[in-house]
């Protein structure tokens, strides 16, 4: 190898060196944000907060939808999920992502209280890491989903029971066909918030009536985006003008609007055709439950993101997530000092000082 290739190569790891730094710095100066966030305000019990910005902290709890993960099939309230070459992952590249949030609550002591995640900074665990084997086996604890993404938090027993025994078929592939390198290895990544771990919120507390439209509050492409389509807008305009828009959920939706009929225990009778079977109605306890998981008073607090009070969920403690933002600011600053030294190496290559 010549003085030139030395340089040459000098002069590229160097230029590696101040990117890999700035990026630990970047990530460093990130972690010192949610640190400052946390530790700057106290946890307030969930039944005594007020409206304004807020840190809870408790336990995750499923509110109407719990999630499916993709690469584990795990019941979560956030998952994100990459699919990719392994050196492609590692450099935060992966050729499929995916990932979706759901309301859900946080349960401490006092209460529990509702948080909506749309726009939320989401500070999640690595809950799966895995790599397509030499001779092509997929990595253990692999469990693709098969179906939708979101299933019902509150399930019978008989339904409960079917999902327990439900016998899975081998691995659906069509989701990563081209995924992974030219030899079809791929490595996989899923972080996750499950149902019972400890959970840091941060947020504006705010009535749930005052919300603009809670339907749109979760984080996912299960969102509808014709929300803010203008065509769609135009319609709705036309139709409320026209008065052939439904009043209610009642007229609009009939039988899908009875809280229960979807799981063949509607809280009130459904009308139904004259030779279907009728639909056993819920019991009073069945009825409270569905009520008490579907239905929230427009004066309930409710935490969510707002312009000026941007919203952080943290996995973990408060003490937890502010030392895990003291250890990421010192790996920040040693990110500076790498990119700092490898440009002075890179100047100094230039100068044709070094590699001589």
């Amino acid at each position: 190898m010549d003085a030139t290739d030395t340089q040459l190569w000098l002069m590229v790891a160097a230029a590696v060196g101040v990117a890999a730094g700035l990026f630990l710095l970047a990530r460093g100066f990130a972690g010192y944000r949610v640190q400052v966030r946390v530790g700057d305000l106290s946890s307030s019990p969930t039944d005594s907060i007020a409206a304004g910005e807020v840190r809870v902290s408790g336990t995750i709890e499923p509110a109407e939808l719990t999630l499916i993960s993709l690469l584990q099939s795990r019941p979560c309230v956030y998952y994100r999920s990459t699919v990719g070459d392994p050196g492609e992952v590692q450099r935060e590249r992966p050729e499929l992502s995916e990932e979706r949030a759901v309301g859900f609550r946080v349960r401490d002591a006092a209460g529990a209280l509702r948080v909506f995640p749309r726009g939320a900074r989401i500070d999640a665990p690595l809950q799966f890491e895995g790599e397509t084997g030499e001779l092509g086996e997929e990595p253990a604890g692999l469990d693709l989903r098969r179906g939708g993404p979101t299933r019902a938090t509150e399930m019978d027993r008989e339904t409960a029971a079917a999902e327990l025994l439900r016998v899975r078929g081998p691995y659906e592939y069509s989701l990563l066909a081209g995924v992974g390198d030219r030899h079809g290895r791929r490595q996989y990544r899923e972080w996750r918030l499950e149902p019972g771990e400890a959970v840091t919120v941060v947020g504006l507390a705010m009535p749930f009536g005052d919300l603009e439209d809670p339907v749109a509050a979760n984080l996912g492409d299960a969102v509808d985006p014709s929300y803010d389509d203008p065509e769609v807008a135009a319609d709705l305009a036309a139709a409320r003008a026209a008065g052939v828009l439904a009043a209610d959920a009642a007229s609009a939706w009939g039988n899908a609007a009875i809280p229960g009929f979807g799981i063949g225990r509607p809280v009130v009778a459904a009308h139904l055709d004259p030779g279907a079977a009728p639909l056993p109605v819920a019991s009073a306890e069945e009825r409270a439950r569905v009520e008490r998981t579907f239905e929230i008073s427009p004066q309930t607090l409710v935490v969510v993101a707002s312009d000026e009070v941007p919203l952080l969920i943290a996995h973990g403690t408060p003490g937890a997530v502010v030392q895990r933002g003291q250890t990421q600011l010192m790996i920040g600053m040693l990110g500076a000092v790498i990119a700092i030294a490898s440009a002075m190496a890179f100047a100094l290559t230039m100068n044709g000082q070094l590699g001589r």
